[in-house]
């Protein structure tokens, strides 16, 4: 693959969408480079959300610019790069693309009770489940006008999101 062929996608969502299980078994799948964003965050911001504590627009856009960077070191050294960010909100989205070329984006979207459901089940993350209205309160949906963005149903069994995600890596990637 050339420059110009390499891609980058940013699995987005609210937390419990299954971001870190789905990009995970991708990027191995994939071979693909793998960042999760959380661990990008300052140590301000995981002290907050351990505590409860949502993050505003002034705690994320530091992170989101790192992310920015990430995506574009990544971009020059790897056919495929993977990065997990909730990108809730268009312009977070926006300053994520930057000057980047080959950004993509994939949206796993499900239902409040679904994921709430998950959440409830999950252990070990800073992100609490009393804060997923937040999310959703935050989050901007993609529109079909935003550019490289694919949706993927997550309320199906997890080898079923995977296969989705991974045929729409296909169809852009052109390599598999």
């Amino acid at each position: 693959m050339t420059k110009k062929n390499k891609q980058v996608f940013v699995f987005m969502g609210v937390s419990g969408c299954g971001k870190s299980a789905v990009a995970k078994q991708v990027a191995y799948d994939f071979d693909a480079a793998f960042l999760d964003g959380d661990f990008l965050h300052s140590k301000a911001n995981i002290i907050k959300m351990r505590n409860g504590i949502p993050l505003n627009d002034d705690d994320r856009m530091p992170w989101l610019h790192l992310i920015s960077n990430a995506a574009f070191a990544m971009s020059n050294v790897n056919n495929i790069s993977i990065i997990i960010c909730s990108s809730l909100k268009k312009r977070y989205r926006d300053i994520i693309r930057g000057e980047n070329e080959n950004v993509h984006f994939i949206y796993l979207k499900g239902s409040f009770d679904v994921i709430a459901e998950r959440l409830a089940k999950r252990e070990g993350h800073y992100q609490k489940a009393n804060m997923l209205q937040s999310q959703f309160d935050t989050l901007e949906e993609p529109t079909p006008d935003e550019k490289e963005v694919y949706t993927i149903n997550i309320e199906q069994p997890l080898a079923g999101v995977i296969n989705d995600t991974e045929n729409v890596i296909r169809s852009i990637c052109h390599c598999f």
